[in-house]
C-alpha cells in the first residue's frame, strides 16, 4: 500500500486579520485587527484552510492594545487562556509575535515611517527567530511589505514562500538598521532588493537601504495581486506611480509563470438577507420591495427629499482625488443634478476624506441639501445605503482590487465606474440583448467619460419595471456566486498546491 501523501503545513504570515476559527481556542475570535481588506482576506483563506483539515498556522503580532480594546475588561481572562493554550496543546497554531512596540499601539499602521519600520522589524524577527523554527511549514505566505523581508529568509532555507501584495505601500531601511533590530540578514542579505546594485555585503550594509515591498517580490518563490488585471497594468507600465524596481521584478516573476492575480471577496456579513443594519431585508425574489423600504428611511434620515422613485446614486469610497476619482464627480455634480431634475436624482456620500470640503462647497452654493447629503463614514449608514441606492459610483483612476463594485451588485446596486484593475475584472457593462454586464463603465479617465456612464445608468432606470425588475435580480444572484471567500480561498489553495509541486531543498531546517 503507497504511503499517504502528508497534510502540507502552511503558515499564514499577515499584519492583520479580523477573525480566526474557533478550533484556534476561544480566544482566536477576539485578536481582531484590521486596517484594510487584507485582514479579511487572511481570515476568509484561514478560516476555508482550517475547515479543509489543513494544517494551517497563523503568525501575527501581538497587539495587544488593539484586543484590550475589542474585549474591553475581559482582557485579562483571555489572555491567561491563550497563554494555557500555547502551553499545552501540542498542535500550536497561533503563533503571536511579541515585542513591545506593538503592545500599546492601537492601529495597525502608523501615520509615521519610522514607527513602521520598527514594528515590521519586530513582527519578522519574530517569526524569522522564533516561529518558523518551531512550526517548520512547508509553505509560507507572507502579505505585504510588513513581511516583506521573511521571502529571502524562506530562500535561503528552502521553503517555498507565496508573497501577495495588497496595495503598493513600502518602506526602507539598511541592512545595519534591520540588524540592529535582531534579524541576522547578513544570512540571506542576496535574497534581499536593494535602492542600488548590491556588489558585496560590506559596501551594501550601512547605505543602500532595503525596499521591503520589492523584497518581498524579488525573494518570494511565487507572488500574486488582488486582481489580474491590476497585474497585468503593472507589467504593462500603465501606473506612472508604480515604481520601476516593483515593474521590473512583477515582470520578472510574470515571465517566469510565477505572479498571478486573485481577486479579493467582501466580508461575508455583506449579505441584504440578514444584513442588521437595513431597515428591511431582502433577497433577489423581493427586492424591489426592500429597496423601497431602505430607501425612504435613508432619505428621511439624512435630510433628503423623500421620494422612493427618486434614483440614489451612492459614493461609498474614501474621497481621495489620488486614487478615487472624486475629482471628476466635482466637475459635474452640479449638472448631473440639474440634467436630471425632474426625474429627481439625489447623490449620497457616505465618506471622509480630503476632498469632502468640495462637495460640502458644491452643495451649499447651488443649494442642493435635499439633493445630495454629503456624510461622513460610518458603516452602519454605509450598508444602509448600500441597499437603498440604485447606483455606486466608482470613476477610480486605478484599483488593485476594489470591494464596493462586488458589495453594490449583491444588494442590487449597480456600478457606475472606471474600466480599470480589479474593476475590469469583477464588472461587465450591462448588454440588455444579451442578458449580461453588472454595472456601467467608461473608458477614459475624465469627467466626461463618468458622465456618459452616468446618463447609461439613468437610460436604464428609466426602462420600465418589467425589464429593470429580472436584470437586477439576475445581477443579485451572479455576484452572491461569484463575490464570496469561498471563491477566492480556493483560488490560493490552488497556488499552493502549485507550489508544492516544484521540487525544491526538502530539508529546510535543517540547519535551523
Amino acid at each position: 500500500m503507497p504511503a499517504q501523501k502528508r497534510n502540507p503545513r502552511v503558515l499564514i504570515v499577515t499584519p492583520e486579520v479580523t477573525y480566526l476559527p474557533q478550533g484556534m481556542g476561544n480566544i482566536a475570535n477576539y485578536l481582531s485587527a484590521k486596517a484594510g481588506g487584507l485582514a479579511d482576506v487572511s481570515a476568509a483563506l484561514i478560516s476555508k484552510l482550517f475547515t479543509l483539515g489543513a494544517d494551517v498556522h497563523v503568525a501575527m503580532p501581538d497587539y495587544r492594545g488593539i484586543f484590550h480594546k475589542n474585549i474591553g475588561p475581559l482582557w485579562d481572562l483571555y489572555r491567561k487562556e491563550l497563554e494555557t493554550y500555547q502551553k499545552y496543546l501540542p498542535e500550536e497554531r497561533l503563533h503571536l509575535a511579541e515585542d513591545r512596540v506593538f503592545y500599546y499601539v492601537h492601529h495597525v499602521y502608523s501615520d509615521f515611517t519610522q514607527e513602521n519600520i520598527k514594528i515590521a522589524l519586530a513582527f519578522q524577527r519574530e517569526v524569522i527567530n522564533n516561529i518558523l523554527p518551531r512550526v517548520r511549514p512547508d509553505l509560507i505566505h507572507c502579505n505585504d511589505w510588513m513581511t516583506g523581508l521573511i521571502p529571502g529568509y524562506s530562500r535561503m532555507v528552502g521553503v517555498p514562500a507565496l508573497f501577495t501584495i495588497h496595495n503598493i505601500h513600502t518602506v526602507k531601511a539598511t541592512l545595519a538598521e534591520i540588524e540592529d533590530r535582531g534579524i541576522d540578514a547578513a544570512e540571506f542579505w542576496q535574497h534581499l532588493y536593494y535602492d542600488y546594485m548590491a556588489v558585496n555585503y560590506e559596501e551594501t550594509r550601512e547605505t543602500n537601504p532595503v525596499d521591503f515591498l520589492v523584497s518581498g517580490v524579488f525573494g518570494a518563490h511565487f507572488v500574486n495581486t488582488v486582481s489580474p488585471t491590476f497585474l497585468r497594468e503593472i507589467v504593462s507600465g500603465r501606473h506612472d506611480f508604480v515604481s520601476h524596481a516593483l515593474r521590473q521584478e512583477l515582470t520578472n516573476k510574470d515571465h517566469s509563470q510565477c505572479a498571478y492575480g486573485i481577486l479579493n471577496a467582501p466580508d461575508a456579513s455583506y449579505e441584504p438577507a440578514s444584513d442588521p443594519e437595513l431597515v428591511q431585508n431582502y433577497t433577489p425574489e423581493d427586492w424591489t420591495a426592500g429597496k423601497r423600504a431602505n430607501k425612504l428611511y435613508l432619505q428621511k434620515h439624512i435630510g433628503l427629499i423623500e421620494n422612493p422613485d427618486a434614483p440614489i446614486f451612492f459614493w461609498p469610497s474614501r474621497l481621495d482625488p489620488l486614487q478615487k476619482g472624486c475629482q471628476l464627480l466635482a466637475d459635474i455634480l452640479y449638472h448631473m443634478v440639474a440634467k436630471y431634475w425632474q426625474q429627481h436624482l439625489q447623490v449620497v456620500f457616505v465618506a471622509s476624506g480630503v476632498f469632502q470640503r468640495h462637495f460640502l462647497s458644491i452643495v451649499n452654493f447651488h443649494g442642493i441639501e435635499d439633493r445630495v447629503a454629503v456624510c461622513s463614514f460610518s458603516e452602519p449608514l454605509s450598508r444602509l445605503s448600500y441597499a437603498a441606492a440604485d447606483f455606486l459610483l466608482m470613476p477610480s483612476s486605478f484599483e488593485p482590487c476594489g470591494l464596493p463594485q462586488m458589495i453594490g451588485p449583491k444588494y442590487g446596486t449597480l456600478p457606475v465606474a472606471h474600466d480599470t484593475g480589479g474593476i475590469h475584472d469583477t464588472v461587465q457593462h450591462l448588454d440588455l440583448a444579451r442578458n449580461r454586464g453588472k454595472g456601467f463603465l467608461f473608458q477614459v479617465f475624465d469627467s466626461a467619460g463618468l458622465m456618459w456612464a452616468v446618463d447609461e445608468a439613468m437610460d436604464f432606470y428609466r426602462r420600465p419595471a418589467e425589464v429593470r425588475a429580472p436584470q437586477v435580480r439576475r445581477i443579485m444572484q451572479e455576484a452572491a456566486e461569484a463575490f464570496n471567500h469561498e471563491v477566492t480561498a480556493g483560488h490560493y489553495i490552488e497556488l499552493y498546491e502549485k507550489m508544492l509541486q516544484r521540487p525544491l531543498i526538502t530539508e529546510a531546517y535543517e540547519t535551523a
